[in-house]
């Protein structure tokens, strides 16, 4: 802390500023003043916290020196050392801001105690003053977080508050318009995967990007949320400079999503809005850390629903069971994702969401083609909303116990149950019934004796059947054309799978299709 003895006699200034061990004790001398106007010329520039000066001295006194300095700088600590101890002196130092009145027949202990007290008279006012500055930061924040929470348009009364408690922000200037950044930051751990910075290092964080942009900060679901002041001309380049120091700084990644931004502070909701839409972009577009609203605002999204040609392949690489296999298809699978210039995080969400009921109902036909207990339902496993926020741990989590519930049933199964399950999973093939007792390691006779007294058909019939009863679902539940669904469970004469249908229907396909609902019963 520094200090400054003021006095127009050498000796005694000289003598306090030498005599006294004052580093010992916490102190910065700095180079003694030898007049009142001296020292209010360097005041300004020097900055000292503790002044000790005289009160008669040539040119103006110490009484007048100590009022004009309070009148600039209130927090600087004033102790007047003279010869007279007289106590109009000392009531006139008082109402001039002086702390206290020492004698210069004082000791050293004395006026080092002196410092000592003024120190702490410093250091006590500080910390009420950044307490007092905390606590109202707090309940201006809260204000904010209300605000912005409860959707609604400001009225007058809580625009002029805003004003009122966030200056900073005010919109006093042509171009100027209010904009919010929502900032997610992560920070490497010793494994090298990252992790969302802890609350404090988000409130250090917070502060000094408001201070630094002139604006104001929330903790906001997990992430941080920043209101600023900025120009619509002016681009968002210093808001990227500043970013990229912290992230040095701090030695993190910070990926930051920009609302749009507003020329009105009622219209708060719709900067709000915009930057929760641009930061749900965070896994698609999160190799680019910065992302502004108007980059997306135009996209339309991507097909919602898989095609049979993807539950094909996916259901083959579940019944297969290898684990690394499904990691590549699902990281391929998202790389070709992230490349669509309109997808969205909405349409993402529900295209792989109906990627996972696929499967689940895969595994369902695959549970009951043999006779086996419906399987848990694997939705219950995940968060639907974290499909887009971390695809790859979710598809991978939920496709894997997928893959394990279908190798654990299977293991449990007969050869007959084996066999059913294959046929099922090959209708659109031509299955003869050597090779199919191939596949559960039989021999042919002995299967198709084995086959027909489980299951109480003959295996020619049980295929036909099978395969007639997945063309009665295709036909209800999807819009392909008759010949289509045909080859899709193996018959490329569609006359000849006319004549199966109606035989074991009682209906044309073309009839079925138009009234399910009377078709006999086909048990």
């Amino acid at each position: 802390m520094k200090v400054m003895i003021v006095d127009d006699e050498v000796i005694i200034r000289n003598g306090l500023s030498t005599v006294i061990n004052w580093t010992d004790n916490g102190f910065t001398m700095l180079a003694p003043a030898a007049s009142g106007e001296e020292a209010l010329q360097r005041i300004p520039l020097e900055l000292p916290e503790i002044v000790f000066t005289d009160i008669r001295m040539t040119g103006i006194s110490g009484l007048e020196m100590a009022r004009r300095v309070k009148e600039q700088f209130a927090e600087i600590e004033i102790i007047v050392i003279s010869g007279f101890d007289e106590f109009a002196y000392a009531q006139q130092a008082m109402r001039e801001g002086v702390s206290d009145y020492l004698l210069k027949t004082s000791r050293p202990g004395e006026i080092i105690e002196a410092a000592v007290q003024a120190r702490e008279r410093l250091l006590q006012r500080r910390q009420n003053q950044a307490k007092g500055k905390a606590q109202e930061m707090v309940v201006n924040r809260g204000f904010l977080r209300r605000l912005l929470v409860s959707g609604s348009p400001l009225d007058g009364q809580a625009e002029a508050e805003l004003w009122e408690r966030f200056p900073e922000l005010s919109l006093n200037e042509q171009h100027s318009c209010l904009q919010i950044w929502i900032l997610f930051i992560y920070t490497q751990n010793p494994t090298d995967s990252e992790q969302t910075v802890s609350t404090e290092r988000h409130s250090t964080m917070g502060a000094e990007l408001a201070e630094e942009l002139q604006g104001a900060w929330l903790e906001w679901n997990g992430s941080l949320l920043l209101l600023i002041r900025t120009h619509q001309d002016s681009g968002w380049g210093r808001i990227d400079s500043v970013l990229r120091r912290l992230e040095e700084q701090y030695e993190c990644r910070i990926f930051a999503a920009g609302g749009h931004p507003v020329r009105n502070a009622r219209e708060l909701n719709l900067a709000l809005n915009t930057a929760v839409e641009a930061s749900s972009y965070e896994w698609l577009l999160g190799q680019e850390l910065r992302i502004r609203y108007e980059d997306i605002e135009g996209r339309k999204g991507i097909r919602t629903v898989c095609s049979m040609e993807e539950e094909a392949e996916l259901s083959s690489l579940l019944r297969a069971g290898h684990t690394d296999h499904l990691k590549s298809w699902i990281q391929e699978l998202l790389g070709r994702i992230r490349l669509q210039d309109q997808a969205t995080p909405g349409s993402v969400q529900a295209y792989l969401h109906s990627l996972l009921v696929s499967a689940q109902r895969w595994l369902e036909r695959a549970a009951i083609s043999i006779g086996y207990s419906v399987p848990v339902n694997v939705e219950e496993t995940y968060d639907i909303r974290q499909l887009t926020k971390t695809p790859a741990k979710v598809l991978y989590d939920s496709l894997e116990l997928i893959m394990k519930q279908y190798s654990d049933m299977v293991s449990t199964t007969s050869p007959a149950q084996r066999a059913i399950t294959y046929i099922h999973e090959h209708l659109g093939q031509s299955l003869s019934l050597q090779q199919v007792a191939k596949h559960v390691h039989m021999n042919p006779n002995y299967f198709s004796e084995m086959f027909k007294k489980e299951t109480g058909q003959n295996y020619i019939e049980f295929v036909t059947h099978a395969k007639l009863r997945k063309s009665m679902t295709l036909l209800k539940e999807t819009p392909a054309k008759i010949s289509e669904i045909a080859n899709e469970i193996g018959y490329e004469d569609i006359k000849y799978f006319n004549r199966l249908f109606k035989k074991f229907t009682g209906l044309t396909p073309s009839e079925y299709r138009a009234n399910p609902e009377f078709c006999p019963s086909t048990d």
